[in-house]
């Protein structure tokens, strides 16, 4: 299988970035990928929808608000 390529992907980037220094998030397949706005044809990483899900909830938790 081919691997897909950052353009057959519907990339997303927050409503809050104003700047090109962003994370943005695409489904890859059947995973949800992300990749660095600044570095579009980089890495792509890849997470399985239970992972992404897993890791939304804990972001609305506030489970890494002690982060930043």
């Amino acid at each position: 299988m081919q691997e897909p390529t950052p353009f057959s992907v519907d990339w997303r980037t927050a409503k809050s970035c104003t700047a090109n220094n962003c994370v943005q998030v695409g489904v890859v397949d059947d995973a949800v990928g992300i990749r660095d706005s600044k570095d579009p044809d980089g890495a792509i990483l890849r997470y399985s929808v239970n992972e992404w899900k897993s890791f939304v909830a804990g972001v609305k938790n506030g489970d890494f608000d002690d982060l930043v």
